[in-house]
């Protein structure tokens, strides 16, 4: 089966927002600037310093960032990046931690399935979910006779 993995891209901020994440979620962050690459030369100064790939990974998340976008890049609301999560004291950390200087835009809270939820957007405009199923699943047993 394919994996998948979240590729997100920026304007120049992607070392800030890799640097961020990493702080919010750990894991291993591997970065290549433009000037490390073999198009290094073939691009103007100002460019050197972009990230041409940058991949964050951990047991359970890989993420991807580059600075190499579109000119006309535009932030979507389509999609987000789903955290689920093992405690809910990790759930409220990376969320505060995720929201700083961003927008909680769905403060968590229980829902009526039994889980800790809310979203943001981060302050590099990029949407997060977070979830943590604080209950245990209840079965129905249905007996037949």
């Amino acid at each position: 089966m394919a994996q998948l993995n979240s590729y997100l891209t920026f304007n120049g901020n992607c070392r800030d927002a890799m640097l961020f994440y990493k702080a919010c979620l750990g894991g291993e962050l591997e970065m290549q600037t433009i000037a490390d690459s073999p198009i290094g030369e073939e691009l103007p100064e100002k460019m050197k310093r972009c990230i041409l790939h940058a991949t964050l990974k951990s047991d359970t998340l890989t993420i991807m960032g580059s600075d190499m976008a579109p000119e006309n890049l535009t932030k979507g609301n389509a999609f987000s990046m789903m955290l689920t999560f093992d405690s809910e004291e990790e759930t409220r950390k990376v969320y505060a931690d995720l929201s700083k200087d961003g927008q909680a835009t769905h403060p968590l809270e229980r829902t009526f399935y039994g889980a800790l939820f809310g979203n943001l957007t981060d302050k590099f405009g990029h949407q997060w979910m977070l979830c943590y199923s604080c209950e245990e699943k209840k079965t129905l047993s249905v007996g037949y006779n």
